[in-house]
């Protein structure tokens, strides 16, 4: 189950990397139409200010249209045959979905305590999704109709009919019992949806109102399922979910960001419910005290080696958000050191959340400074003074606690390791890796790919490969077969996660371009 669970978590991933994207993008857009930063030219009356709200209605594409991103993109990581297909399939049915609500509501909406004649807006728990009106089920309602096509069509894709029914093979099949199955679903929908709409008012109340502490276990989670890899699956909710508003944290907090760059009111009465995207605030202070601890740490005659590897890695988390290259040099040879890791993380997240800072800080510093810091500084930059100053403060932490730990308990860090067992190749062995990587390709994801499939037992050994953001997840059929940590990190990974027969290999924010060429070789 724990498997399935970090596939799913892992095909999240794939809409979600296109609303970093957007989200930079459309931030760019808002801050060059903020007549506060930009001056008279920004006015909404202007030349510059038109062409930019044209870029800006193109950037809201993936954010207006979430439920379909998801339909559509959540059964490509999930399906074990015919991926191409299974989108098409899951979204017609998500629209027949749509459309059995929409029906049945207009027909019957005071049964289920629905309002159908009310327009669908903000509030209102109705919602137009592909030009439908029908219940605001958000991406809860796509993943449900998504997982139900999975489902289906890896049963029923090569299923034979009898030749009379020719016209029902493959995808008409999946679609015509994938609809049977999604107008019971509807009529369950419009009885459950309702209620879990009203429930959800008082949920959000409880998160806001839990206050420092409710931040502090929230982003403690989030730092403690990263290795499991189901982190996605408890910040998804909030960030694109209806947890804390409608649509989504981030959707909000962009579609305000002019509202609240022009208020000089704090941004904790601004927004309270943003509170809950501060678990990013690790990545940009946290990164760089870990960093510099694991280089003091280190033997002498090793920190040249140890200074090219953390130095990377810290940039890769402040720069870009991705904080697995350094904390996977620690996780494994001292799950403590990442406890406490974790702890600290969670503290900074609530240290700056009792400061009175909000906003969007769960990536790295140039989506904090297009989101947060260009947009808002001219009415709150003593807040985010505020927010640097503790956020250095805990840098000087993160470097004490861990150099005082590792040199304490004597943890084998990078560096201070005694020389590990590495496996020495013959030269026909180097041979004919470089011709099988010749032949998947010259590129370096070729190579990695190659390099990886041999690692894992070869093409016979593996039952499936998926990937998120950073990882290469696959399940093989016989975890003997496959090589040591050293052999994976030696040809490019930056780790390797093991549990039975599911083998991660963290590979960083390639791994798309990896996958694609070890589906090749397979």
């Amino acid at each position: 189950m724990k498997e399935k669970i970090q596939k799913f978590g892992g095909a999240m991933f794939t809409p979600v990397m296109l609303l970093s994207f957007s989200g930079i993008i459309l931030a760019i857009t808002i801050i060059f139409k903020n007549p506060i930063i930009m001056g008279s030219i920004a006015e909404s009356d202007t030349l510059w200010y038109k062409l930019w709200d044209i870029v800006s209605a193109g950037m809201w594409t993936v954010f207006n249209n979430l439920e379909l991103l998801f339909v559509i993109a959540l059964p490509i990581g999930l399906a074990k045959k015919s991926a191409a297909r299974i989108s098409m399939e899951s979204f017609v049915v998500y629209t027949a979905f749509n459309y059995f609500i929409g029906a049945i509501l207009n027909y019957f909406g005071s049964f289920f305590g629905v309002d159908y004649t009310m327009d669908a807006v903000t509030g209102s728990g109705m919602k137009m999704i592909g030009g439908i009106k029908t219940l605001d089920t958000g991406i809860v309602g796509a993943i449900v109709i998504a997982l139900l096509v999975v489902y289906i069509h890896d049963r029923f894709i090569d299923k034979k009919v009898p030749d009379w029914l020719g016209m029902f093979n493959g995808s008409s099949l999946v679609v015509c019992l994938g609809m049977m199955a999604a107008l019971v679903i509807a009529v369950g929908f419009c009885f459950v949806w309702p209620l879990f709409q009203r429930g959800m008012g008082y949920t959000q109340t409880f998160f806001v109102d839990s206050g420092a502490f409710g931040i502090w276990c929230y982003s403690l989670l989030e730092r403690l399922l990263l290795p499991t890899g189901l982190h996605h699956l408890l910040t998804q909710p909030f960030s694109y979910g209806p947890v804390i508003v409608d649509g989504g944290i981030t959707t909000y907090w962009l579609d305000h960001l002019v509202e609240f760059s022009q208020s000089k009111q704090p941004l904790a009465e601004l927004f309270p419910g943003a509170g809950f995207k501060l678990y990013g605030h690790n990545k940009i202070f946290g990164a760089p005290g870990v960093a510099a601890a694991l280089y003091f740490t280190a033997k002498p005659e090793n920190k040249k080696k140890i200074a090219a590897l953390v130095i990377p890695a810290a940039l890769s988390a402040v720069v870009g958000g991705i904080t697995e290259p350094l904390e996977f040099t620690f996780l494994f040879i001292s799950p403590m050191l990442y406890g406490v890791y974790a702890i600290l993380c969670a503290s900074l997240s609530t240290a700056v959340y009792l400061i009175g800072i909000r906003g969007d800080f769960t990536s790295g510093i140039i989506t904090w400074l297009a989101k947060n810091w260009i947009p808002l500084w001219h009415n709150h930059h003593n807040e985010y003074l505020k927010q640097i100053a503790v956020g250095l403060i805990f840098t000087v932490i993160f470097f004490v606690v861990f150099y005082v730990l590792i040199t304490k308990f004597n943890i084998q860090t990078p560096g201070r390791q005694l020389v590990g067992e590495t496996k020495l190749y013959t030269k026909k062995d180097y041979k004919q890796m470089k011709a099988e990587g010749a032949n998947a390709g010259s590129n370096e994801f070729a190579i990695k790919a190659q390099a990886f499939l041999e690692g894992l037992g070869g093409k016979e050994n593996i039952e499936s490969v998926t990937n998120c953001a950073t990882r290469l997840r696959t399940t093989i059929h016989n975890p003997e077969k496959t090589a040591p940590d050293a052999f994976f990190t030696e040809n490019g990974a930056i780790g390797v996660v093991r549990k039975n027969n599911s083998v991660q290999v963290i590979v960083g924010i390639s791994v798309p371009q990896v996958r694609d060429e070890f589906e090749k070789l397979l």
